[in-house]
């Protein structure tokens, strides 16, 4: 299998990763966790374990005069009874910066949900291995991006040079917190979910604590973000509170101050954006619950509606219009004490008259133009001269 190279294994230890903040020793090898051990411990909420558990953008980095490398994984995919089989997850290949290969897993498991009781079945698969060739000779900086929407498990590594970690090139980290749109949910590939391009826009080592379904002010994510070294920090609220209909506006403003707080306690001084709900038609008047529309699917696709109704709102019930009317206030309250706090509305990244050219193909996740599209205006808007995020 492996006589074209002599081929050199070397151990997947820490400092060949960027993005994870814990990794867990299995039976096969390493799991990265976008959270910490004692906030997956505190959490009870399945889709949430799932979802840290994908490795959105986490990566491999490393230094070597490679022209091939093969990594062994043990991937995870998710499908859903009664859908055709999701694309396969993608490993995207960066050469020092440039984009350079593309490549998909094999084997694997398989999670077969009932979207009707969300129940699982996990069907067990073999160790699969993806490979890149054809590498230009002489030292570079490599990194392999991983799937960000498939658990991976990271088996073993091997080049036909030496590997040595990459050094510290000196540039800004970006810790991100948000909801599925955060976490990729229908990007191109790993290096196309909307905080990868901004990071590469802005020059940044992005931390991407995006979490599809899970961005739910949880305190235990307060305090990863609090414990986690960054330079540059922003979190995105709103749209699974009002998909969850998990608070009411009594709740929801100090609980966006306790997440702020525990923030600040371990970054009093450090650059924190507080970014609004991007446009979501569904639910810019009418509060949550979301629910899949299992008699809508739109070219194999299901669709989810809003659930809640308009004149709750009276009530206290949250739509997107509300959030950002609060999260607002919040900002300028706070930020008359805090000069290195900042708002964004996200009607800026993706407004009405976005949805019109680029419409969300199931009512609430932007397609790949649309990560492109929202991650260009963040670049924009956060990472140049005047934006919150610029070079000072």
């Amino acid at each position: 299998m492996h006589t074209e190279h002599d081929w050199i294994t070397t151990p997947l230890t820490a400092d060949l990763l960027r993005g994870a903040l814990d990794l867990e020793r299995t039976e096969h090898g390493l799991l990265p966790h976008r959270l910490p051990a004692r906030a997956r411990a505190q959490n009870t909420n399945p889709q949430l374990a799932m979802a840290e558990a994908q490795p959105s953008g986490v990566r491999l980095v490393f230094r070597t005069a490679a022209t091939a490398v093969e990594l062994d994984t043990l991937r995870t995919k998710r499908d859903y009874v009664g859908f055709p089989s999701r694309p396969d997850g993608l490993y995207d290949l960066l050469v020092d910066g440039r984009p350079a290969g593309q490549a998909s897993g094999t084997g694997g498991n398989v999670l077969t949900v009932d979207m009707a009781t969300w129940d699982g079945e996990v069907t067990p698969g073999p160790v699969g291995t993806v490979r890149f060739t054809g590498l230009a000779a002489g030292e570079k900086d490599v990194e392999i991006w991983l799937p960000h929407n498939e658990t991976t498990e990271l088996v073993a590594l091997r080049t036909d040079a030496p590997v040595a970690p990459l050094p510290d090139r000196g540039r800004r980290v970006w810790l991100h917190h948000g909801s599925s749109i955060s976490h990729g949910s229908d990007a191109a590939s790993p290096t196309a979910i909307w905080p990868a391009i901004a990071a590469s826009l802005g020059g940044v080592e992005l931390v991407n604590l995006g979490f599809g379904g899970s961005a739910m002010l949880d305190p235990f994510t307060a305090r990863a973000m609090r414990d986690t070294p960054a330079d540059l920090i922003s979190v995105k609220i709103g749209i699974n509170i009002v998909n969850g209909d998990v608070m009411r506006l009594r709740a929801f403003g100090p609980a966006v101050h306790g997440f702020l707080d525990t923030i600040r306690d371990g970054h009093p001084d450090t650059p924190l954006l507080v970014v609004s709900p991007i446009h979501c038609a569904i639910h810019e008047d009418t509060p949550g619950p979301t629910a899949p529309d299992l008699g809508e699917i739109k070219n194999g696709r299901l669709l989810f509606a809003a659930m809640g109704d308009p004149a709750e709102k009276a009530a206290g019930k949250l739509t997107l219009g509300v959030i950002r009317e609060e999260l607002a206030r919040v900002v300028r309250q706070r930020a008359a004490d805090d000069p290195n706090l900042h708002y964004l509305d996200g009607l800026a990244l993706y407004g009405e008259s976005d949805a019109t050219a680029l419409p969300l193909p199931d009512h609430v996740h932007p397609d790949a133009a649309t990560h492109r599209h929202i991650g260009e205006r963040f670049g924009a808007l956060a990472f140049t001269e005047g934006g919150p995020f610029a070079e000072r």
